[in-house]
């Protein structure tokens, strides 16, 4: 992890300098620019609160903001996994040329999926505003729920990019797996409450992607408070995760060239 930590900070300024340019040039040739960061997530809010506000009658208070902070963590997520599982073998150009550490390489995808993400909090922030909804101190809890979340998603990135590196077509099953999961993950829906008990809090507190949203929603709509020990559980995961994903790539980062 120190090892880890130490190219971070000797690689800080390729970091910035490779997510800001990729987020200009994700947009150089684009009419409404840097606004369809929102526009994306927006337009999906408001097809599931057709479908499950008005259709289906999602009892969920603040529903609007309920589902768009949650779509805000999970195209985070997705984002992240997606890129990850094709990383290597898009990076070929740079991997066969200079020495990169790899989890600098998933790391500034981050940063990118991350400023797109606090562009969308905006909006959040905004419609909480509009929607009048109370705040009280959990609100502080919500950067360590968002920092175990980047720390699990680093994890995940490691070991899906790592896998990528040899099996060429798993971003396939990984586009479907997410799809499945997006159902699952409670983004216009409560799992805790919705599903029978005591299942409900059991499936929820056994999937992460849930477990980390609806921690989320502690702290910004249900003013609960997110310390108790499935947390700490997960946050331990995370690490681990994280320490396990960082050290296989690390391990296998010179093979990398010569699978691709």
């Amino acid at each position: 992890m120190k090892t880890d930590l130490t190219h971070i900070w000797k690689y800080r300024k390729y970091l910035f300098y490779a997510a800001k340019f990729e987020l200009k040039s994700e947009v150089s040739n684009a009419y409404l620019d840097w606004f369809w960061w929102i526009l994306e997530p927006l337009f999906n809010m408001l097809i599931y609160y057709l479908i499950f506000g008005l259709v289906f009658r999602t009892p969920e208070k603040y529903f609007m903001v309920f589902i768009y902070s949650s779509l805000t963590m999970w195209n985070f997520f997705s984002r992240t996994v997606m890129v990850s599982v094709q990383l290597i073998r898009f990076s070929k150009p740079i991997i066969t040329k200079v020495y990169i550490p790899k989890s600098v390489l998933l790391l500034e995808k981050m940063l990118v999926n991350a400023f797109k993400m606090a562009i969308s909090s905006v909006i959040v922030v905004i419609m909480m505003i509009l929607y009048k909804v109370p705040v009280d101190y959990h609100l502080l809890s919500l950067p360590y729920v968002l920092i175990i979340f980047f720390i699990f998603t680093f994890g995940c990135g490691c070991i899906l990019m790592h896998l990528g590196a040899y099996i060429s077509d798993l971003s396939y099953i990984i586009s479907l797996v997410l799809n499945m999961l997006i159902y699952f993950t409670g983004i216009f829906y409560s799992i805790g409450e919705r599903f029978p008990a005591p299942w409900g809090k059991i499936f929820e507190l056994c999937n992460p992607l849930a477990f980390m949203i609806a921690q989320m929603r502690n702290c910004l709509l249900h003013k609960h408070s997110i310390i108790s020990p499935a947390m700490l559980c997960w946050t331990i995961i995370s690490f681990i995760l994280a320490l396990i994903g960082s050290r296989i790539v690390s391990k296998y980062e010179n093979s990398y060239a010569k699978v691709i």
